[in-house]
């Protein structure tokens, strides 16, 4: 590999790594707007597993932000990122697939006391993305929760 090559694909990763932190603070920030233009015009995105839906990366920005109105803290923290490039229509490297874990604490909003979170889960994200003339995009985001912690109390919890 040339070094031109070689900063090409480094260039790339960062960007990669860039726009799955972006989807990360989108989330966590209820910037649905910005979570919306993370993705390609035909994004779609998978939180089956997490008791969510499936669709449309706008379908989905309106159901997450119905459904976590009610957390007054989120953090997202995306690990482990697994990045693999891949080949579209015989140009090197203009797709690319992320395979990283993550945990997720919450806090309700209007909960007083404990600082420590009310719930909290974690587990797997599948990301295709697609190198677009505006730069990497999600094409596809789908979660694979593994486990979750529910607030004392709740059904399901210990």
């Amino acid at each position: 590999m040339t070094q031109r090559a070689e900063f090409a694909a480094v260039r790339d990763r960062l960007a990669v790594e860039d726009l799955v932190t972006a989807y990360a603070v989108a989330l966590d920030d209820g910037d649905w707007a910005a979570y919306h233009g993370l993705f390609t015009a035909d994004g779609r995105a998978d939180y089956r597993s997490a008791g969510g839906i499936e669709g449309d990366a706008g379908r989905v920005a309106a159901w997450l932000a119905e459904s976590l109105a009610g957390f007054a803290m989120r953090q997202h923290l995306i690990v482990n990122r697994l990045v693999r490039f891949g080949v579209l229509e015989h140009d090197a490297g203009d797709t690319a697939r992320v395979r990283a874990d993550y945990l997720s604490p919450m806090r309700l909003a209007g909960t007083t006391g404990s600082a420590a979170p009310d719930l909290v889960c974690g587990g797997r994200y599948d990301f295709g993305l697609l190198r677009t003339p505006d730069g990497w995009r999600l094409r596809e985001v789908v979660v694979h929760e593994k486990w979750r912690r529910l607030p004392a109390g709740e059904p399901g919890t210990a």
